[in-house]
């Protein structure tokens, strides 16, 4: 890019930050139009709730305010990155996008599109294309070539389906061709898709591997997401928990994701989750206990009841075997026989732990909703936490940014 072009693309980052929602939102339906097909490549709940277009804006945004230097953003193209590898996104993709985001631009600004300001969009536009493609084709060179691994999509069978709470169920899904499955780092996710009926589309949805890795099978955990207000019941966590049976056959892409445990270090690790956001954590939990670790562990989990709270009887369990394990548990609300040790009223707030909590060297892993994250987030930094010994995951597109 020239820096003309550079220039002009800083002096549209007012605009972006203004009308930014607007043209990503006329973008989507724009591409939607024209091409159709890629409904079955986007997650279209997001689409109706407007999550993925403002993530858009977002990152759009971001782009402009560092195009003098795109690497500030390393972090953020590479978790975008592993989503494109986990829905299978290839460069192709990539010049159907390009066209109509500098179409969307022209027919969002109307006359201020010039000429000259298009030139520099398609410009930047294709740095990022190849900057994204580089990563990605590296990724996928990298689940092709382990062992048991593949791109794509690959059918797997529901072997088991087993209900861990009121919300959640689990998935153990095994290869249908009877082979091995790739490892994976804990705290990555896998892509499932499924045909719904009442779309007439495919749709993938990515769900974080809640076990251990073990070369046989992959584990989701899933939460059937009941709407409340403007937002519907979840689309494919219904259909999985109410149609999808043992037997049936679902499409599945390879392990991805870059929120994932330092399997390297041997220093303290404090596990903060609320609700299913605990899925992540559990599989890096897992890995620790099945890798007979010796650090130090501690576990935090918040959500509403003990009728909602799945896997606490298998963590009750690891926490009497692994001596360096501690477990404290929130819920909105006890119950009469729950006046115990580790159980405690109300949200999940880190400063009732003290130092129970707050261990010398130790990495801080958290997730669960964007506001949960972000009272954590803060917490801990007030109680003195560097930013970077803070790791978090948001579920769905990335709208959270931390500092």
């Amino acid at each position: 890019m020239t820096t003309a072009q550079k220039e002009l693309i800083k002096a549209t980052v007012p605009i972006l930050r203004e009308h930014g929602v607007a043209l990503t939102t006329h973008f989507y339906s724009r591409m939607f139009k024209h091409n159709p097909e890629l409904k079955n490549v986007f997650n279209m709940g997001n689409q109706g709730n407007g999550k993925q277009q403002l993530s858009l804006a977002l990152a759009v945004l971001a782009y402009a305010e560092h195009i003098e230097d795109p690497s500030v953003l390393v972090s953020a193209v590479t978790k975008i990155g592993h989503k494109h590898v986990s829905l299978d996104i290839r460069p192709e993709h990539y010049a159907i996008v390009g066209q109509h985001l500098l179409a969307s631009i022209k027919e969002v600004l109307g006359e201020g599109a010039t000429d000259e300001l298009i030139a520099a969009w398609a410009a930047a536009y294709q740095q990022l294309a190849d900057l994204m493609t580089g990563l990605e084709k590296s990724l996928y060179s990298e689940a092709a070539t382990k062992e048991g691994g593949w791109t794509g999509w690959r059918p797997f069978i529901v072997k088991q389906k087993v209900k861990e709470s009121e919300e959640i169920t689990s998935f153990y899904l095994y290869p249908s061709d009877g082979g091995k499955v790739a490892d994976f780092l804990p705290g990555q996710y896998i892509s499932v898709r499924l045909f719904l009926p009442e779309l007439n589309l495919i749709q993938p949805r990515q769900y974080s591997l809640s076990s251990a890795p073990n070369g046989s099978y992959y584990r989701i955990s899933v939460k059937r997401e009941s709407g409340a207000g403007d937002e519907p019941d979840g689309m494919i966590s219904n259909r999985l928990h109410d149609a999808v049976q043992e037997g049936d056959v679902l499409e599945v892409a390879p392990p991805a994701g870059d929120f994932t445990l330092d399997t390297a270090k041997q220093t303290p690790v404090v596990f903060i989750s609320g609700g299913v956001g605990q899925t992540p954590l559990l599989s890096m939990l897992e890995y620790l206990a099945s890798t007979e670790s010796n650090r130090e562990i501690v576990w935090v989990h918040g959500c509403r009841n003990r009728r909602v709270h799945a896997f606490n009887e298998p963590i009750t369990t690891l926490e009497a075997r692994h001596g360096r394990l501690q477990k404290h548990i929130f819920y909105d609300s006890l119950d009469e026989d729950m006046a115990v040790e580790g159980y405690y009223e109300g949200v999940v707030e880190l400063d009732r732990l003290k130092e129970q909590a707050l261990l010398q060297d130790a990495d801080y892993y958290v997730c669960g909703p964007a506001p949960f994250i972000r009272k954590q987030f803060e917490d801990l930094a007030a109680m003195g936490v560097s930013r970077e010994a803070i790791h978090y995951e948001e579920f769905g597109p990335a709208n959270l940014v931390l500092s």
